[in-house]
């Protein structure tokens, strides 16, 4: 397995704020919650696939280059065929999160650790409430957050864009002041970080080879308060006292 070339250290991520003032745990679903080894996002991927070549009647290769243009202008496949084409989306994330979940298994730590956080525990996904319910409830740990907050609840415009925070944060009446927020993808971070969360970039444990390299690297900057490769660990270490 290829490992993730020079990982964070602890001296390196570690900030001063700590996580005393946070009451509000929020987290992101695919590759934050479960490592890259579920491979979920891979099905859904081919999925997406499989919808635009049925949709415009293409072939594989042009159904994929189609995908990569729609996610590179409009941040994800769906809006680009909303805006483009007008489609149903509810029919599109019907079809993408048709996956198989076995290989999903309960993480015992991570269910622990996320128990413990004192505070409210809130999903924000760009993915749909379903798949999100089918995930933490294959990893055991629905039952420690009090809600979901999909791509529908945010009106379809999805993460990094700063209209899907905002509805997030009025919608269950966030801080951000007191919020800590757990992503995968470092451009998800931004707009969090700017509005006074403190944030957590979550690294895979080894190279993810359905993600370009870059969206799994370490990073440093402003908007990357923390990184670890260990959720469960991390969540556990950072406990306010």
């Amino acid at each position: 397995m290829n490992k993730i070339v020079n990982p964070p250290t602890e001296a390196d991520t570690l900030s001063k704020r700590g996580f005393a003032h946070v009451d509000t745990w929020i987290f992101d679903l695919d590759n934050t919650l479960y490592p890259h080894e579920a491979k979920l996002w891979p099905q859904v991927d081919e999925r997406i696939t499989l919808f635009l070549a049925d949709f415009f009647g293409l072939d594989g290769l042009s159904s994929r280059a189609l995908q990569k243009y729609y996610y590179g202008r409009y941040g994800t496949t769906l809006k680009g065929l909303m805006e483009e084409q007008g489609i149903d989306p509810q029919a599109f994330l019907d079809f993408a999160h048709q996956i198989d979940y076995s290989g999903l298994h309960p993480n015992p730590p991570l269910g622990e650790a996320i128990g413990r956080l004192p505070g409210r525990k809130l999903i924000l996904t760009n993915g749909s409430r379903g798949h999100a319910e089918a995930v933490a409830r294959k990893l055991g740990i629905r039952d420690h957050f009090e809600d979901v907050f999909d791509i529908a609840d945010s009106g379809f415009v999805p993460k990094p864009e700063p209209p899907a925070y905002e509805r997030f944060l009025d919608k269950h009446r966030v801080d951000p002041a007191a919020a800590a927020m757990f992503e995968d993808l470092a451009k998800n971070l931004i707009v969090p970080h700017a509005l006074g969360m403190t944030t957590v970039l979550v690294l895979p444990k080894t190279a993810d080879p359905f993600r370009e390299a870059h969206e799994q690297a370490p990073i440093k900057a402003p908007y990357v308060e923390y990184m670890t490769t260990d959720l469960a660990d991390f969540l556990a270490r950072s406990l306010p006292g």
